[in-house]
């Protein structure tokens, strides 16, 4: 069975599960990417405010094509910065039993949704959610609009419970709904030779931290959705003896650096690329991601599948659904400054023993949140509507 798959620019996090469906070979699938100039040269990323190369391959071990973009202003950035006339006539020419669409807040995607529904079976996936409050009638307005928009699929296949709901809020019916988690590739977070370890304890000696001192770590951009000053400001209000580390770079860097100034325990690192994120993880004891909102969370996986401990405000996806409280970590109230640092001095003042044994729940944890898993409820959901189509429609002339 052939499906084909819509998305906007190679991924991180995306091409290991295109790679994955590859491997497994359930089903044929071929990529069409609609931000073709991606295809030619790096990424301006906003947040970080610089130009990104990632240094892992993420066009490698699947098949792909990128569909020219007219836009006058490339990007995902607006909804008209796909706009790829061709794209439906390309995935046409492809034959697939089914279209699978990352996304569908741009013209060409949304336009794929439309055209194709009624041809083949139309799959989405996305990770939007409901933790961000709206007024009534601002509610009211989005849940019409998403119906109509939601119309345009057969399948939404979820990553988590808050997206879930988000489908459910959408007017998508329970048995319309698949899942396939949210997901890293785990096994490049893994240290079996200690390489990344001895890197973090590198990095300790030149930051001057001692290597059994307690190290609270944010990594990412330093924008105001992520919330790195409220941090900052937590830490300081828990008057905790660990050592605070920023990684990363962006917009708010200036204001964190001002409120560190003369503290010698809160450090500053540049921005590191995907190879040496392992090691990055491994420089703390506990990592905290206190976004004001955030629809998943991805770094939570990573940092999970490194064996730490983690803080996430209740506005992050993730927690939800990977978080356990004081099991492998703890969630507190967005934005809740007073909240976030008793977590911050409880959590840096736990016990080696206590530590270790959290960091390996977390570890065990973020194996349910696989490459593979993913991989497998993309063909699941797939697969499984076929048959159902199959059974109910067995002269259905748009399933071949």
């Amino acid at each position: 069975m052939r499906l084909a798959i819509v998305s906007s620019h190679p991924i991180q996090y995306y091409a290991p599960i295109f790679q994955a469906l590859t491997r497994s070979g359930q089903l044929e699938t071929r990529v069409f990417y609609t931000w073709s100039q991606t295809a030619q040269a790096p990424i301006h990323d906003p947040g970080f405010g610089r130009v990104i190369t990632w240094d892992i391959p993420l066009l490698e071990g699947y098949e792909h094509e990128f569909v020219p973009n007219l836009a006058r202003e490339p990007g995902t950035h607006h909804f008209f910065g796909l706009h790829n006339p061709q794209l439906t006539r390309t995935v046409e020419r492809w034959r697939p039993d089914a279209v699978l669409v990352f996304g569908w807040n741009s013209r060409s995607h949304l336009g794929a949704m439309r055209y194709f529904k009624g041809r083949v079976p139309v799959f989405f996936r996305g990770d939007s959610t409901l933790l961000t409050a709206a007024p009534p009638l601002k509610t009211l307005a989005r849940r019409i609009f998403l119906n109509w928009v939601y119309r345009h699929i057969d399948v939404a296949i979820a990553v988590g419970s808050n997206n879930r709901d988000y489908f459910r809020f959408s007017g998508i019916a329970d048995h319309r709904i698949a899942f396939a988690p949210h997901a890293v590739d785990n096994t490049r977070f893994a240290d079996e030779d200690g390489r990344h370890q001895a890197k973090a304890l590198e990095w300790r000696q030149e930051l001057g931290i001692g290597p059994t001192e307690r190290v609270i770590l944010f990594a990412g951009k330093f924008i105001a959705l992520k919330n790195p000053v409220l941090l900052l400001e937590s830490f300081l209000a828990s008057e905790s003896q660990a050592h605070l580390v920023f990684l990363g770079e962006g917009a708010e860097e200036p204001r964190l650096r001002q409120l560190a100034a003369g503290r010698p325990r809160i450090h500053f690192m540049p921005f590191q690329n995907q190879q040496a994120m392992p090691a990055v993880y491994r420089l703390g004891d506990l990592f905290v991601l206190p976004s004001y909102s955030e629809t998943w969370g991805l770094a939570i996986n990573e940092a999970m599948a490194s064996g730490k401990v983690v803080i996430a405000s209740d506005r992050v996806g993730a927690a939800r659904d990977m978080v356990k409280q004081g099991v492998n970590g703890w969630v507190f109230e967005s934005g809740n400054r007073e909240a976030l640092a008793a977590v911050l001095r409880d959590g840096s003042a736990c016990e080696a023993a206590v530590l270790r044994t959290m960091s390996e729940a977390a570890r065990r944890e973020s194996q349910h949140w696989s490459i593979p898993e993913a991989a497998a409820g993309i063909e699941r959901a797939v697969l499984g509507f076929r048959y159902e189509s199959e059974t109910k429609h067995p002269d259905n002339g748009c399933l071949q």
